[in-house]
């Protein structure tokens, strides 16, 4: 049976996001100090299975969801080591595209008025609003960077304290370098937290748009995952606490 030209171009599309993130997996892997999942290949689709589907290589390591490596120093080392080798990648003339994470904070008004209303009954929206109304207008001054631009536990391999390997690795590309600073609001307590910060060089600019980036993300995680993901909820509450514990009324 021939497939409909919707189907058929579904598929194309779904090989060409496929292919695209393969690409910047493949970039990543060859550049970061850790380990990190390597395309092996691009299947077609098949009875049972309408769409592209691909392969990569499997890491050892457990993610770090639960916290325990949230007051490790090394881990914390760890985790700058690895923005650090990411930044120095040369951006080849790329810069941000796009609506997601790591470009122009005033295009998430929309998306964070949504989060907000859908927050009443969660959490201090008042407060939180004050926050973002404070968040948005920071300013950039620094040009992209390459960026793994999710850095949230769920991404993060962790083995005896130590990072073990990065994963999701296909959104690899150019964004504000505040961006992958995200992961000491998601992954590290208080102490760890200042020698990420002293190890990157972060100054105050790039040290608030990162609570920024990882604000924008975790309103939007509370109440979106609240029925369907609770990790991913409670983590978007841990990392507001955080934030708010660290910005000034």
């Amino acid at each position: 049976m021939r497939s409909s030209p919707h189907a058929s171009l579904c598929a194309l599309l779904t090989r060409q996001v496929l292919e695209d993130r393969a690409r910047a997996s493949a970039e990543f892997a060859l550049n970061s100090p850790f380990p990190a999942p390597f395309p092996v290949a691009i299947g077609e689709p098949g009875r049972g299975y309408p769409l592209p589907w691909s392969v990569q290589t499997w890491l050892n390591g457990a993610v770090a969801t639960n916290g325990g490596s949230c007051n490790s120093v090394e881990f914390a080392r760890d985790l700058a080591a690895l923005v650090t080798a990411l930044r120095r990648v040369d951006t080849d003339g790329r810069r941000f595209q796009g609506g997601n994470r790591g470009g122009d904070l005033h295009d998430h008004d929309e998306w964070m008025e949504t989060c907000l209303r859908n927050s009443e009954r969660l959490l201090d929206a008042s407060r939180l609003a004050e926050l973002w109304s404070y968040f948005r207008d920071l300013p950039r001054t620094s040009p992209d960077v390459m960026t793994h631009g999710d850095l949230i536990p769920a991404n993060v391999l962790v083995d005896g304290g130590r990072l073990a390997g990065i994963l999701d690795t296909g959104g690899f590309g150019p964004a504000d370098p505040a961006l992958d600073v995200i992961a000491g609001w998601h992954l590290l307590d208080d102490g760890p937290r200042a020698i990420f910060r002293a190890e990157l060089r972060s100054d105050d600019l790039e040290w608030e748009r990162s609570k920024a980036w990882a604000f924008e993300q975790a309103l939007g995680a509370v109440w979106y995952y609240v029925d369907t993901n609770s990790a991913m909820s409670a983590l978007g509450r841990r990392t507001l606490r955080r934030i708010v514990a660290h910005t000034p009324k």
